[in-house]
């Protein structure tokens, strides 16, 4: 169950008092260090020097003003995670496609946390008018696989080699999902072209 109140995501479950809301310039240092050790002890990210605050703060802002930034606030007020969706491909008919990506804190993984971010990123990314998503997930990493999986992505292909770090040559793995209201958000029987993404 959730909703928007007074601009903010709410998302809340049985047994789960977590909320997922906006991310604001204030959520930049606590997200970077969410991301610190994907960057410098993970192939997950292949970024070799994890960003500032400062950096994360133009991040969160570039992605609000176009696709959506969110994060997954504990009732302590601690962030657990964030999602965030961002361009997919600069070429204009790429414009209704984007890519989405997940971090959640090292003690947070498994909690659930990703599925909830993800859930309210897509709904907010199809709000906006986005009709696919994309992720890329470096191989091996199966718990990422299944959460792709369990939220209707299909993988659709493998880049083979494409990055090297900590001493290795990496695949990654891609996955994709349609968005959308209606049974097909591709269907437009009257011809015309698709409401632009805002």
């Amino acid at each position: 169950m959730g909703g928007v109140v007074d601009g903010v995501m709410q998302v809340t479950e049985a047994r789960d008092d977590r909320v997922v809301r906006d991310a604001t310039a204030a959520d930049a240092s606590a997200c970077a260090a969410i991301y610190a050790p994907y960057v410098t002890d993970t192939t997950i990210s292949f970024e070799a020097t994890p960003p500032d605050a400062a950096e994360l703060r133009r991040r969160i802002e570039v992605a609000q003003a176009r696709h959506a930034f969110l994060v997954l606030e504990e009732p302590d007020g601690q962030l657990a995670g964030y999602a965030y969706g961002g361009l997919f491909r600069e070429r204009a008919a790429y414009r209704f496609s984007c890519e989405v990506s997940v971090y959640l804190a090292m003690s947070r993984r498994g909690s659930g946390g990703g599925r909830r971010l993800y859930e309210a990123l897509l709904a907010r990314l199809a709000e906006r008018g986005f009709r696919t998503v994309a992720a890329g997930v470096t191989q091996p990493n199966d718990a990422s696989a299944r959460l792709h999986t369990a939220l209707g992505f299909e993988p659709v292909g493998t880049y083979s080699r494409v990055g090297y770090k900590l001493g290795q040559w990496l695949d990654v793995a891609w996955y994709q999902r349609a968005i959308g209201s209606g049974a097909d958000a591709f269907a437009d029987a009257s011809g015309e072209p698709p409401t632009e993404p805002r």
